[in-house]
């Protein structure tokens, strides 16, 4: 339990949802590494009239990218009483293959870019993000989205097959300010560009 930090310690505590259980997860799969930056997400969902836990924690070493899920379950054929499920993946930061960022800014302002020399803009007050998604690919997971393929005659009655795209979403988190808090949505962007820098280092070394 040592390597993990007191900030990250206290996130999961913060969290509220069997810390124990969590730490343990990810103390394990952290092994001799120290913490560079980390991530924890608390969500809850409605099943009906009970409420399930999620509790995501991301953790960003010199090496590897640890994400951890803890979740809630009832009793069932597995275990006679409600339990708890960590699942931990680590990957190498020189597999990851791509860091995407999707921020949401309601309603900007038209002073945030003033018009600067010779084209380029100068950033004035920005509306600080109301909702951010961070998505982390490495190649384990990819989703094949499907649809009729058309041409460009409305009368066309022939069939045309299907036409569709492949994209990879291995991780994906989404933080908003009304749900977590402004300060949620902004420790999620630091850890963005914690992690996008520190993939660039692994990417420059191989």
């Amino acid at each position: 339990m040592s390597d993990l930090t007191p900030d990250l310690l206290a996130g999961i505590e913060a969290a509220g949802y069997h810390p124990e259980a969590v730490t343990d997860g990810v103390a394990s799969a952290l092994a001799d590494e120290s913490v560079l930056d980390f991530l924890v997400h608390h969500e809850p969902t409605f099943d009906r009239d009970e409420i399930r836990r999620h509790v995501t924690v991301v953790v960003l070493t010199a090496t590897r990218l640890l994400v951890g899920h803890t979740d809630e379950h009832p009793a069932d054929d597995l275990l006679p009483t409600p339990y708890t499920a960590t699942t931990t993946e680590a990957v190498g930061l020189d597999a990851i293959t791509s860091v995407l960022v999707n921020r949401l800014v309601a309603q900007p302002q038209a002073g945030d870019v003033r018009p600067g020399r010779r084209g380029h803009g100068q950033r004035g007050h920005l509306t600080a993000p109301s909702e951010a998604v961070l998505t982390v690919s490495w190649g384990a997971v990819r989703h094949v989205d499907l649809e009729p393929a058309s041409c460009a005659d409305p009368d066309c009655e022939a069939d045309h097959g299907y036409t569709g795209s492949l994209t990879a979403d291995d991780f994906s988190l989404r933080v908003s300010a009304t749900a977590d808090g402004g300060d949620a949505v902004e420790r999620l962007l630091g850890f963005a560009r914690t992690l996008s820098q520190a993939t660039a280092r692994a990417t420059a070394r191989t």
